[in-house]
């Protein structure tokens, strides 16, 4: 016992330092999903809330029923869309307006940086309120561009396929901007007696962008894509404000069909299930992207 308590003594005060994360982390992460996989086979509802004697177990009837929902199914569908979509869109646009602002060091670029950033910090809903008027199929200001091209008005967030592409370009405007930032920073770390070198060897911009730069972004790339990705699999605020999922379910996401069900339907049970299943989405999109990202740094 001595020899415990001598090593502890010792040793005690890493685990000091991290024992806040590590409780905050278990109160507030870990113990809500254990709870939350717990209520998901179960059959809780609002009577269930009220009173615990009304909650029964149903196996894993939440789970089979979530595979037979036609709108659980939509909702899958449109979050692939915005994923496949939106993600490379947003990373290719970052890095590329990174690039382009990396090489200018006066006022006016370090002013361009701040305009691309500003929408990564508006709030969704007052951001909602501006692109509804620029979206409106009547008076809007989109309608009113094609009108100088003699282009008939499009009711943006009524067609089903427009309405998609109107909620990425929302979310692309809007994630841009953090996303900049990072590729930004990691462009700066990269240290200037690489290009030099190869300035000396005679390699033109494009080389050292293909051969210098974009090696060199590499975990910053890896880092902006698995966040994004998983932004984008959570897609929900967007959807919510402009759209509430419509029309005919043709903006429905993953995680605004569990909002409906959990938090308007008060089916938690089901929404803990549909919960579940994007949950293992996002962990298996992350573990593909790690398998990837590995794979790159063996070659």
């Amino acid at each position: 016992m001595k020899h415990l308590a001598s090593q502890w003594n010792k040793h005690k005060y890493p685990y000091l330092f991290i024992a806040p994360a590590v409780v905050l982390l278990t109160v507030f992460s870990i113990i809500p999903i254990v709870i939350a996989l717990v209520i998901s086979f179960t059959n809780m509802d609002l009577m269930g809330l009220a009173d615990y004697s009304n909650i029964k177990g149903v196996g894993l009837s939440n789970y089979i029923n979530l595979f037979k929902d036609p709108v659980f199914l939509k909702s899958i569908y449109n979050t692939a869309f915005y994923v496949f979509i939106g993600v490379p869109l947003v990373v290719a646009a970052a890095l590329g307006i990174a690039l382009l602002l990396n090489y200018g060091t006066s006022w006016l670029f370090k002013s361009f940086r701040v305009v691309y950033y500003m929408p990564s910090i508006t709030n969704i809903v007052a951001v909602a309120v501006v692109w509804g008027y620029l979206y409106n199929g009547t008076y809007g200001l989109f309608n009113y561009i094609l009108s100088w091209f003699g282009l008939p008005a499009q009711q943006w967030l009524q067609d089903p396929t427009l309405a998609k592409l109107s909620l990425i370009l929302l979310a692309f405007w809007k994630a841009i901007g953090l996303n900049m930032i990072i590729f930004l920073a990691a462009l700066q770390g990269i240290p200037r007696s690489y290009y030099e070198a190869a300035e000396i060897d005679g390699a033109t911009g494009w080389r050292k962008l293909r051969y210098i730069t974009i090696p060199l972004l590499g975990f910053a790339t890896f880092f902006v894509v698995i966040t994004t990705l998983i932004g984008w699999i959570q897609f929900f605020e967007e959807p919510l404000v402009m759209t509430k999922g419509g029309p005919l379910n043709a903006t429905m996401s993953m995680a605004l069909f569990i909002y409906n069900n959990g938090f308007q339907l008060s089916n938690f049970g089901y929404a803990a299930a549909g919960s579940f299943v994007l949950f293992i989405i996002i962990i298996l999109a992350t573990l593909a992207q790690f398998k990837i990202q590995k794979q790159e740094v063996e070659y």
